[in-house]
């Protein structure tokens, strides 16, 4: 089994068909290629590599004007009122952030929509994306409003949603361009910040975009999973931020969002998202005024990354055909939801009679374009 990784391109090349006037055989043109280099868009999802942290923060300093999602603008400033707007009527509130192109968003994190709104009818889900904020994104949301779902996309005010927060003077060296955007991909980092500031801010729910969920959240509140558990003493030894559920302003949110603006390193992967949770909650665990929740692993993520693969697959005997159902039942018994580990399994086929066939079928409300990699 092949594991396929989505890569960032930098340099497109692109191949121009043109017709030469002068190529006719027997009454039809002939076409010649030709090629040229298209400009290379910097990218928040891929710093260049390669280069020392003096030449990094010059990059990103040059680049900035074109991260659009890093600026105050008429369409982010819009933010509040809509956001405000959207949620007054809504009881249960989920968020999702969205910081790669529009072309991107594919059958599975719509899969992810579906999941939310076949457990949660009566919520609200916002999708925070610069890029989802668009005729495009439009046309992607507008089935499950066509269905009675509310579910809008907001492109965000980070200045408005980092406001009084530890946040507030990260913002000031990004806008400045006095911080080194590291060689993990930046919008990744900014995705863990804004879970953290949206949830701060208005309270809900938080999923990356390739959970699927398995049962309501109803009454799940203040909340996060466990990753791993040491095999030897069954306590956990990690936590992932993918999934979280947090009382507006609570305590350990603060502590998140310091942690973050304080210890911010973009060279190393999972330093300000799974493993910055861990710390702090490391720290914080025995202390009083921090009410919450540590869900066991199976709750959010049943699976390891490095074994997501066996859930693609169908059964290949009567055993393998055994330990699938118990799966199924278990999932259905403890699970809330599944972490699909899109960098490891977006390139893997959906196997008939699997566990995730099993799993995209059951949760899904438009069943659709969700059996096959994308």
């Amino acid at each position: 089994m092949r594991h396929r990784e989505a890569n960032t391109i930098l340099y497109a090349l692109r191949e121009e068909i043109r017709h030469d006037p002068q190529a006719v055989v027997n009454g039809s043109s002939a076409m010649k290629p030709s090629r040229k280099w298209v400009k290379p868009v910097p990218s928040l999802e891929q710093p260049p590599l390669n280069m020392t942290q003096e030449e990094r923060t010059k990059w990103f300093r040059k680049s900035f004007a074109s991260f659009k999602v890093l600026h105050s603008d008429s369409i982010s400033r819009q933010f509040s009122a809509k956001v405000k707007a959207f949620f007054k009527p809504c009881k249960q509130r989920f968020f999702m952030t969205w910081i790669s192109r529009i072309d991107s968003f594919g059958s599975r994190e719509r899969l992810s929509i579906e999941s939310v709104f076949k457990w949660n009818p009566l919520c609200c889900l916002l999708v925070i994306s610069r890029t989802m904020d668009s005729e495009a994104g439009e046309e992607i949301l507008q089935p499950f409003r066509d269905r009675g779902f509310r579910v809008m996309a907001a492109a965000p005010d980070l200045r408005y949603l980092f406001k009084k927060t530890p946040a507030e003077e990260w913002l000031r060296k990004v806008e400045g361009g006095d911080i080194d955007p590291g060689e993990v991909s930046f919008a990744q980092n900014l995705s863990n910040i804004l879970r953290l500031a949206a949830l701060y801010k208005f309270g809900g729910v938080y999923i990356d975009a390739d959970v699927i969920l398995l049962r309501n959240f109803y009454g799940l509140r203040n909340a996060i999973g466990a990753q791993n558990r040491d095999s030897q003493t069954g306590r956990w030894n990690r936590l992932n931020n993918a999934v979280l559920a947090f009382d507006k302003r609570h305590p350990l949110l603060f502590k998140f969002i310091q942690e973050f603006a304080l210890t911010f390193d973009g060279n190393k992967w999972g330093h300000n998202g799974p493993y910055l949770v861990t710390r702090v909650v490391t720290r914080v665990a025995n202390r009083t005024g921090y009410e919450f929740k540590i869900m066991p692993p199976f709750a959010f993520y049943p699976v390891d990354w490095s074994h997501i693969y066996s859930y693609f697959i169908s059964p290949s005997d009567r055993g393998h055909a055994k330990w699938r159902n118990a799966k199924i039942m278990h999932l259905q018994r403890e699970g809330y939801a599944i972490h699909l580990w899109n960098k490891q399994s977006r390139g893997l086929n959906v196997e008939e009679g699997s566990i995730m066939h099993h799993i995209f079928n059951s949760h899904c409300i438009f069943c659709h374009s969700v059996l096959e990699g994308s």
